[in-house]
């Protein structure tokens, strides 16, 4: 099957590529493909988080692409709610096939740059796989665990080993990305070891390890900012600096970060991460992902007050701080504040009318930070659970009039630009509110992420007035 998908998707790119004319093929790359089961009508390629095309699917859930002067390297592609990481060469002429209901293991390349591309999908479906076989080595002691992991590492370095072979004029660059692909993956699991068998184990103590365990070290470029946001690579740097911070005396995390955490992270950034761009981007992912984390109102000052003093990006810090004005303009015990809202009939309300007499969760959204796929599942799944809480969505952002598909359209609604409600949004991520039916704030900044909400849920579940 896998051969029929890549030799049709070859026949389609090579009419393609005669139907294109008379392109500048010495600066043109040709991207194209075709979509199966689309989940949008468009096909959105990044350079290191910037978007720098969008092409739109024609009536045979098909694109093709020139793309001029681009640069060797990678670069990722996002339909509806997955992506995929690519690698793009000059002159390359890259053909895809996917069927979203399988997106991951459905997608093959044909085309110049092929070979590449097939190589790293195949390395990232076997990273996944070795979830399964990890959840039972982490509880191995460390000897163990290592064996495994020198095992595993033979087969990765014979496989670059044979596709180097076959590929003897392979550039530089790719050869790089592919061991990152291929062996990366295992030094980030490495770095984990400690904190996942603690609690495997139940042991909440780390595993005594020898100063070879951490060998890998020495073979990794700690500030390569080109690879920052490639997933093997940066899930290796986040392990690796939260393995350095719990190396300082920390004991291992039950529920949620403390505050003294917190800050020795941001200082394990500042002292490892070179790069300003990248140091900045790690700071700032922490300070918030450790905020929402607590799923609580509470402001940690030291955390925030560390993280102004390290970071030099003026454009995170006033989003931070208006984060930290959002959260304490409504807090625990407030009366909730009355404001329109607008329905998907385009009918204005009060909000004090719509949650009226219900114990509800309020969660303001935006596209850019949460994706509709998130929240349909993770909603679906705390209303089965909260039978007697009303969840409501409210859309702060984006294509407003866009509602989120398979989800009760009767509690979906959204904000209108000059809405009061921005005195408490004003930051534009995400923020959940719970409040009772005496119309009382029991949270003022949740996170339906994290697992520290579902205390604060099961009280309102609960809550009689």
């Amino acid at each position: 099957m896998y051969k029929q998908l890549r030799f049709l998707v070859y026949i389609l790119f090579t009419i393609l590529i005669v139907s294109c004319g008379k392109g500048d093929k010495k600066t043109t790359t040709y991207f194209g493909g075709k979509i199966i089961n689309p989940k949008s009508d468009k096909i959105i390629l990044y350079a290191n988080e910037i978007a720098i095309d969008t092409f739109l699917l024609n009536e045979n859930n098909k694109f093709f692409a020139e793309l001029k002067n681009i640069k060797e390297g990678l670069y990722y592609f996002i339909h509806g709610n997955e992506n995929q990481y690519i690698y793009l060469e000059p002159k390359d002429s890259l053909l895809i096939r996917l069927n979203t209901w399988d997106f991951d293991e459905s997608l093959v390349f044909a085309g110049k740059g092929a070979d590449r591309n097939n190589i790293l999908i195949d390395c990232f479906l076997e990273t996944e796989k070795d979830d399964k076989l990890f959840y039972q080595y982490n509880k191995l002691n460390p000897k163990a665990f290592q064996s495994k992991i020198d095992s595993i590492k033979k087969i990765k370095y014979t496989t670059l080993q044979q596709y180097l072979e076959n590929h003897p004029n392979e550039t530089e660059g790719f050869e790089k990305i592919l061991n990152v692909a291929l062996t990366y993956p295992l030094y980030a699991r490495i770095e984990k070891y400690p904190l996942v068998y603690s609690k495997k184990t139940e042991v909440n103590i780390f595993p005594e390890l020898e100063k070879s365990f951490y060998n890998h070290r020495k073979k990794i470029e700690f500030n390569d900012s080109s690879l920052f946001y490639y997933p093997p690579y940066s899930y290796f740097i986040r392990n690796y600096l939260y393995n350095k911070t719990y190396s300082l005396g920390h004991p291992p995390l039950i529920k949620e970060y403390t505050s003294k955490f917190t800050v020795d992270l941001l200082n394990t950034i500042n002292s490892e991460i070179s790069s300003e761009t990248s140091r900045n981007a790690f700071l700032k992912q922490t300070v918030i992902s450790h905020f929402y984390n607590k799923s609580s109102s509470d402001i940690n000052g030291d955390t925030f007050d560390r993280y102004f003093e390290l970071t030099t990006n003026e454009t995170d810090k006033k989003e931070i701080q208006n984060l930290i004005n959002d959260t304490k303009a409504i807090g625990i015990n407030d009366k909730f504040p009355n404001f329109k809202i607008t329905d998907y009939t385009n009918k204005e309300h009060d909000i004090k009318d719509v949650i009226k007499n219900k114990n509800v969760l309020l969660l303001f959204w935006n596209p850019n930070n949460v994706s509709e796929w998130y929240i349909k599942s993770r909603i679906e799944y705390l209303a089965n659970k909260f039978q007697n809480i009303d969840f409501i969505q409210i859309k702060i952002h984006g294509e407003l009039e866009k509602s989120i598909k398979n989800l009760d359209i009767k509690n979906q609604y959204y904000l209108n630009s000059n809405s009061e409600a921005f005195k408490y949004l004003s930051s534009k991520m995400p923020r959940s509110i719970l409040v009772n039916k005496d119309g009382i704030v029991a949270n003022g900044y949740a996170s339906i992420s994290s697992y520290n909400l579902n205390s604060y849920l099961k009280n309102l579940n609960s809550y009689k007035n």
